[in-house]
């Protein structure tokens, strides 16, 4: 009665890290796919307001209508997001991260056992059964005078 086990599905954490990667590169796969619909829209945009409309024709900085350059600068900054997305972060990831990390806690590892052997070579701890002698014997009391102090 009191003892009912709750059913709770446990997602160990292996799984969920791999989950939330995946959720949050899929995640910035959208966005680059928005990020391409806008620059599309927005250079076809770009294009009817100075070619058909006619707005600013006689703007043409370096020899080129402005809407040249507007389609030039935001195709680079797609270009950017791109490379950003498809070809660092699948390079450089979560995997790329946690392989890093191995590593260097590896290289922290063997460092540790080295200097502890260098540790143990210098100052070898004592054995077990091996007893160390003070330099001084320890102050008995003496049953003569029971009320003098031990530490005097």
């Amino acid at each position: 009665m009191f003892s009912k086990k709750k059913n709770t599905s446990k997602i160990d954490y292996e799984q969920r890290e791999l989950y939330e990667n995946a959720r949050k590169r899929a995640k910035q796969k959208k966005r680059l796919f928005q990020h391409f619909v806008f620059f599309l829209i927005g250079a076809v945009l770009l294009i009817i307001l100075n070619v058909v409309i006619g707005y600013k024709v006689e703007f043409k900085p370096f020899g080129q209508n402005w809407f040249v350059w507007a389609v030039l600068l935001w195709g680079t900054i797609f270009l950017i997001h791109f490379l950003n997305v498809m070809v660092v972060d699948s390079f450089m990831g979560k995997d790329w991260e946690a392989k890093q990390v191995d590593r260097l806690v590896k290289k922290q590892k063997e460092k540790i056992a080295r200097l502890q052997e260098k540790i143990e070579k210098e100052h070898p701890a004592p054995r077990e059964n091996e007893y160390i002698e003070p330099d001084h014997p320890p102050k008995r009391i003496s049953p003569e005078n029971p009320d003098e102090p031990i530490n005097s």
